[in-house]
């Protein structure tokens, strides 16, 4: 099965659209976090810059891995299993062969 060829029941839709949003909150909340400690420790306007600097990376990274198309949602997920945003069970109730795929590309 080619991930852009894959059919999506609306089970899996909603299986889908759950861990993809659960990910996303991670990741955000973890962001969060980190700006929030990095701004509580700025000095200067360097270090302000710096700070501006990283959300703007970080912005386009994350609006770029997050691509919730269903011809590319499987290496989405792969990648974010990867990094550790989203586990596996997550995607429990997902076609067997989209968990396998899921599984492989992740660790890759």
């Amino acid at each position: 099965m080619q991930a852009s060829e894959a059919e999506w029941t609306d089970i899996e839709k909603k299986i889908a659209r759950t861990a993809f949003d659960k990910a996303y909150e991670r990741e955000i909340e973890a962001l969060l976090k980190q700006v929030q400690k990095q701004a509580s420790t700025l000095v200067d306007l360097g270090e302000l810059w710096q700070l501006h600097d990283f959300l703007s990376a970080k912005r386009h990274e994350i609006e770029g891995k997050y691509d919730y198309q269903y011809s590319v949602l499987l290496f989405v997920f792969a990648g974010l299993v990867k990094e550790g945003w989203l586990h596996l069970n997550e995607l429990q109730g997902l076609d067997k062969d989209k968990l396998s795929k899921v599984a492989v590309l992740s660790r890759m």
